[in-house]
């Protein structure tokens, strides 16, 4: 197979967005219905004019209310820790665990107030706290959106993978361990990082010979992306000691910052490919 550096970085991808790229909108819907109950408790203090004597009702008989609040704020986390910048204490605030009573009313009212919460139930605020949190959840789930350009990546490749399989009898896992590796083909994998997992593994069962796949995308640029050819570049001669081949496919325009770690890899590995060149059939012409 000809290697041609110049062709695999004028053939890097601007983006591999799919349409589910943008909001998970199953995962949008389930986290807003949890709360669903709670959320229309506190609907009932939306507009309220002594919104303080509203709350203490409420919570002395819903304390499960408050459970709400760190979402309202758009966090995960069911217990903050609030630094006082005045004198340097902290203040825990348990959401998970809390407690009806008059101190805990207090001292949850304070949190409305303080953080600002308080400004959603005036009577110039917003209409229904379900669907404000639907939004929330939205903003959420976008800073997963880097997660899932990795694991789009890895959709993409194993699609690829898929139908080379059965059209060649081969089999693979997907997030494959040594130990999976072992147990499902009887090949011995030996990295250092002894239960690295690799992002596809391939068998063909017609001479044992197995090939181990890496698969990222990197929009931008960054210290990371040296780190990870010289990792490869280790990962490609431990495991062609063992007899085992190393394919890395990679794309995205991050790697124009970051171009001769990437040339350096490039030639060192045998196996080095952008997605165009996957499309192009570069899986179909190895060796198997």
């Amino acid at each position: 197979m000809q290697k041609d550096f110049q062709n695999l970085v004028d053939t890097l991808k601007n983006s591999i967005k799919t349409w589910e790229y943008f909001v998970n909108w199953e995962k949008v819907f389930t986290n807003s219905s949890e709360m669903e109950i709670i959320l229309n408790k506190l609907n009932y203090l939306l507009g309220k004019e002594d919104l303080k004597a509203e709350f203490k009702t409420l919570y002395e008989t819903n304390s499960d209310v408050v459970k709400a609040f760190p979402v309202l704020l758009a966090v995960r986390e069911k217990q903050l820790e609030i630094f006082e910048l005045s004198d340097g204490s902290f203040e825990i605030f348990d959401f998970k665990n809390n407690e009806a009573g008059v101190d805990n009313f207090e001292k949850y009212y304070m949190f409305l107030e303080r953080t600002g919460l308080i400004n959603l139930f005036k009577k110039e605020g917003i209409k229904n706290l379900v669907d404000y949190v639907i939004g929330v959840e939205v903003g959420l789930d976008s800073n997963g959106r880097k997660n899932r350009g990795g694991s789009l990546m890895e959709k993409i490749v194993e699609s690829h993978i898929g139908k080379l399989c059965e059209q060649k009898g081969f089999e693979y896992i997907a997030q494959a361990s040594s130990t999976e590796i072992r147990n499902k083909w009887g090949v011995e994998v030996k990295v250092n990082k002894s239960e690295r997992s690799f992002d596809f593994a391939v068998f063909n069962p017609e001479n044992k010979k197995i090939k181990l796949f890496e698969v990222n995308f990197y929009n931008g640029g960054g210290s990371k992306l040296k780190a990870v050819c010289g990792e490869f570049k280790d990962l490609y001669r431990e495991l062609k000691e063992q007899g085992i081949d190393f394919v890395w496919v990679t794309d995205g325009l991050g790697w124009h910052t970051t171009k001769r770690p990437l040339e350096e890899t490039y030639n060192n590995n045998e196996y080095v490919f952008n997605l165009q060149m996957v499309e192009q059939g570069s899986l179909e012409e190895l060796a198997w």
